[in-house]
């Protein structure tokens, strides 16, 4: 995982493009103070490897004066504190990228400049559509292919089969190309010029600086929207000279790739079954072997494109190491089941040599739901998977201890302000930080309470994430109120808008809770073949509501988790992170007085106060 940044100043920026894209009133915020150095900083975090800037002024032509044309000079930026004003005589485009190195065999550090002047800062994974062998590093064949593109840059982008974020500037036609994957897995946060402050950012990340305090007491809204996500697509600023003054025109543009544009549309053909479609035990007996029969070969499909997934983010590529060889991959772990899917795949992809840390967070120790699920999953783990060296990694919490951690997290998860997201924001950031304990083996392996319970910190950079399972499969408690509502018609509207929406609701804030440890979340349930596969199953195979919880949920899934030996698990209900860990009952606790008051106000949508820094 890697932090982006740039800041533009001294530029009047267009927006009249963007309409369509932008919110038609902005929220009045508070004066904030945006300095590069608190960027640096909060990005450092995501990038640990190495932190690099580069600064490009524009500069009107004396000689062309009133032309629309701009004169561009190129410059590191100077060591030191480096503070960019909002009024200046150049148009400024200061560039900051820190670097979490995954790939490659040589450290980088970015931004990088080629000869030619191009600059690219890059968050992200390049696992298909560009061709690079398993030694390269990704960023730098990505750049090559910008420069070989010229104009092209929305083509090179839209080949890219895996999670992306991207800054970077074309200097041929002096233009700054900037945005983000379909899916939005990664974040960018953008800042629009306003009265307040003109100037133009982009950053993976917002500062603490940048997050105000206080609400709107008239309406309930938070009274400061600095930031937001930026929309998933394409986009470019051209700059030019007009009126005496330097300007920059936004453009969207369109994904040059039809596979986007078909899973963006996320529309699936076969939506409402017909009566023969369905396995009752009103059929024959032969109409009901077919349906199973038919049921098992989409399972055998589902499970194929999945591996192939964990395989192209796990062991696909070399994964750089540095000076230290560490345990390469760790899996976000609740003992349920997407984790143990996502654990038991990972067991068939890496090498044997490397030992599994399963991550799992608990605020009510041996109690939690999900430390109770992990312990019953690492168990059947190693009846299928005996050789392979598990370490559940039982990583405690006291919500009522983490006061510093409760205010970084409100950070992070900005521009997302609701008790909601930082329950989940809080869970996510303790279990990428991997600081626990484990169960070391002593003569008898078999007993648990045997075991010596040790201090661990986990040192795996990539983490395997479930993000995705229960959009795609019918996994949350309002699809199942929306099939009772409105039948299969409701159930497939709900999931189509909850894929559109993945990129605001959940992956930008998990983006940054994970990586400000260091740790890049990958998210195998939302690779492009798996999304696709998924959507071309009639979603009468992908989910049953009729079933009970635990089994017509996630019908498919479940039916994959068997196939891989794990029949205990394919049976669990669903649970969200904020409840299997128990955070949201403390929290409830903590803020509302009890779980009963946190209900009747609705607590998980309620916007929390950020703290004064």
């Amino acid at each position: 995982m890697c932090g982006i940044a740039v800041v533009v100043c001294g530029v009047r920026i267009e927006l009249s493009t963007l309409s369509s894209f932008l919110s038609e009133t902005v929220t009045p915020f508070e004066r904030l103070q945006v300095c590069v150095e608190d960027v640096k900083s909060v990005l450092s975090q995501r990038g640990p490897d190495s932190v690099g800037e580069k600064t490009i002024h524009l500069q009107q032509n004396a000689s062309t004066c009133g032309q629309d044309s701009v004169t561009l000079s190129v410059s590191e930026a100077s060591g030191g504190t480096y503070e960019l004003e909002e009024t200046t005589s150049l148009g400024e485009l200061h560039f900051i990228g820190s670097t979490l190195q995954l790939r490659g065999t040589s450290p980088i550090r970015q931004p990088l400049v080629d000869s030619s002047g191009n600059i690219l800062a890059y968050n992200g994974e390049v696992f298909g559509g560009i061709e690079l062998n398993c030694y390269d590093n990704d960023t730098e064949v990505l750049l090559k292919s910008l420069e070989k593109a010229k104009a092209l840059v929305p083509d090179v982008l839209s080949m890219i089969k895996g999670p992306w974020a991207i800054i970077y500037w074309q200097e041929t036609s002096r233009t700054l190309w900037f945005g983000k994957d379909a899916f939005g897995r990664r974040s960018l946060l953008v800042h629009w010029p306003t009265v307040e402050d003109p100037r133009f950012l982009l950053s993976s990340v917002s500062p603490a600086s940048s997050v105000a305090q206080g609400l709107d007491t008239e309406n309930g809204n938070s009274i400061h929207r600095f930031w937001e996500e930026l929309p998933c697509g394409v986009y470019s600023i051209s700059f030019g000279v007009s009126e005496l003054c330097i300007r920059g025109e936004v453009t969207k543009h369109e994904w040059r790739n039809t596979i986007w544009k078909e899973l963006i549309e996320w529309k699936r053909e076969l939506v409402v079954p017909r009566p023969e479609d369905l396995s009752t035990s009103s059929h024959s007996g032969i109409q009901e072997d077919k349906s199973v029969s038919t049921s098992l070969g989409l399972a055998q499909t589902v499970l194929v494109v999945l591996k192939e997934s964990v395989r192209r983010r796990t062991s696909l590529h070399s994964i750089y190491q540095g000076e230290k060889e560490a345990v390469p991959v760790a899996v976000l772990f609740s003992g349920g089941l997407d984790s143990m899917i996502l654990a038991a795949l990972l067991d068939q992809c890496l090498d044997p040599k490397y030992e599994v840390d399963l991550l799992n967070v608990s605020f009510d120790g041996p109690n939690a739901p999900d430390r109770i699920s992990a312990k019953a999953g690492i168990k059947e783990l190693k009846k299928i998977a005996p050789l392979r060296r598990w370490k559940l990694v039982e990583i405690d919490a006291d919500l009522s201890k983490l006061t510093f951690e409760t205010k970084r997290v409100m950070s992070l998860i900005n521009p997302a302000d609701t008790y909601m997201d930082l329950n989940i924001g809080t869970a996510l950031w303790l279990a990428a930080r991997g600081d626990g304990w484990i169960h070391e083996d002593n003569e008898n392996p078999s007993v648990e309470e045997d075991k010596q319970r040790v201090k661990y910190k986990s040192d795996a950079r990539i983490l395997l994430v479930g993000a995705g399972a229960d959009e795609q499969c019918a996994g949350y408690g309002r699809h199942r109120t929306k099939y009772r509502n409105g039948s299969w018609v409701a159930l497939d509207q709900e999931m189509k808008l909850d894929m559109q929406r993945i990129w605001k609701r959940n992956l930008g804030r998990d983006d940054r809770c994970i990586a400000d440890n260091g740790k890049e979340g990958r998210f195998p349930f939302l690779d492009e073949d798996v999304i696709k596969t998924l959507l071309d199953i009639p979603l009468w195979e992908i989910a049953d509501l009729e079933q009970p919880s635990g089994k017509g949920d996630k019908k498919i899934l479940r039916q994959v988790a068997k196939l891989l030996g794990l029949h205990e698990v394919a049976k669990m209900p669903k649970r969200a992170i904020q409840f299997g860990s128990r955070i949201a009952r403390e929290s409830n606790r903590k803020n509302f007085g009890s779980n009963r008051a946190a209900n009747q106000a609705s607590a998980g949508s309620v916007r929390f106060q950020a703290p004064s820094h």
